[in-house]
């Protein structure tokens, strides 16, 4: 059996639905209600450093909004600089906004991007996250409805979806909207 993380996904299981929307705001108000989650962690112009879409360094800037349902964590991403490509307006061109990709939380980073590269899924954006850990779209988009996102798991990465995990469990409707000035150490 797989190590089950602090915010109760299995190490390597799916831990994140990620979905990307033109105004953040108005999609926390239907996702809310909807999906029975809260409170959101706002995130934004997210730090991703050494940031590459598709193997060429890029200037993205995103604004992120991070919120649990039981263990499941639920992303919104809103792209900032609307002109830079990247791998969120490559997939709103296609299919427009919604569902993005899955995410899954990985013990050693470097196999699973091997073993998605040895499946045929080229990585679309590769960036390391303010606490350090590294993450990667895989475009799993043949053969999925989506992305898949590797995303490293470190103590200080682990500890903070526990935290937002925690804010959720014990939620009681107050403070809906937690802007973070970044990752939290």
């Amino acid at each position: 059996m797989n190590e089950i993380l602090d915010f109760g996904q299995p190490m390597g299981g799916i831990m994140q639905i990620a979905f990307i929307t033109p105004d953040i705001e108005a999609a926390i108000a239907h996702y809310t209600p909807r999906l029975a989650c809260g409170p959101w962690f706002v995130i934004e112009h997210f730090p991703l450093l050494d940031a590459q879409y598709r193997g060429q360094p890029t200037e993205l800037d995103i604004t992120l909004a991070l919120s649990f349902s039981g263990s499941m964590c639920f992303e919104l991403i809103q792209q900032n600089n609307w002109d830079t490509p990247s791998v969120y307006n490559e997939v709103q061109q296609k299919r427009g906004w919604g569902f993005h990709h899955f995410a899954i939380a990985c013990s050693n980073f470097d196999d699973d991007v091997a073993r998605y590269k040895a499946l045929g899924h080229d990585m679309a954006l590769f960036g390391v996250a303010g606490v350090g850990a590294r993450a990667a779209y895989m475009d799993t988009s043949n053969v999925l409805p989506g992305m898949i996102e590797l995303i490293e798991m470190t103590d200080k990465t682990e500890a903070f979806f526990a935290m937002m995990k925690s804010a959720a469990e014990n939620w009681d409707g107050t403070d809906p909207v937690r802007v973070l000035t970044s990752e939290p150490e």
